[in-house]
């Protein structure tokens, strides 16, 4: 069983982060082929939704948690917003962002390949860092129900111990 590392970020310039879930970081937990990441993400009950990269402005998501999963190269994110931790990331790395956690790529090899999947349900509308809309997007992170499984490990994996809500 991978274990992975569990970060929480408190609000930054306008990113509300998670305030009770953790940011879940797997090094090495996944193959470096983007078809094998996609099989083992939707076996475990995550819906794959692209493959690119990480966009280089800080943004949120409040409607949805996300799994980023390198399957190709390697990639510098900024997670939490500007007073976050810089994270660098190769391919077989998995994040897992709970709804609200800020992101932005700070740089990325010319063959990044990021598998990008949510829980089934969840959209994942891009918003960006607004201290005006704090109050509405925390409300709506609240909201947001919980994964019934951990995307690396499935249902008996890390985030399913982690997250309690």
């Amino acid at each position: 069983m991978t274990v992975p590392e569990a970060r929480l970020f408190p609000p930054s310039g306008g990113v509300p982060n998670n305030p009770t879930l953790p940011v879940l970081i797997y090094r090495a937990a996944l193959p470096a082929d983007a078809d094998l990441v996609e099989e083992r993400l939707t076996a475990n009950g995550w819906d794959c939704r692209w493959r690119d990269g990480v966009f280089d402005f800080h943004h949120f998501h409040s409607t949805a948690h996300e799994t980023l999963a390198l399957a190709r190269g390697m990639a510098r994110l900024l997670i939490g917003g500007d007073g976050g931790a810089e994270l660098e990331l190769t391919a077989g790395d998995v994040l897992v962002l709970p709804a609200g956690t800020g992101h932005k790529r700070i740089y990325a090899s010319p063959d990044l390949v990021i598998v990008g999947a949510y829980p089934p349900g969840q959209d994942y509308a891009i918003e960006k860092p607004d201290a005006a809309s704090l109050g509405r997007a925390r409300e709506a992170i609240a909201r947001v129900p919980l994964p019934a499984c951990d995307p690396v490990e499935g249902a008996r994996g890390a985030l399913t111990r982690l997250w309690k809500g």
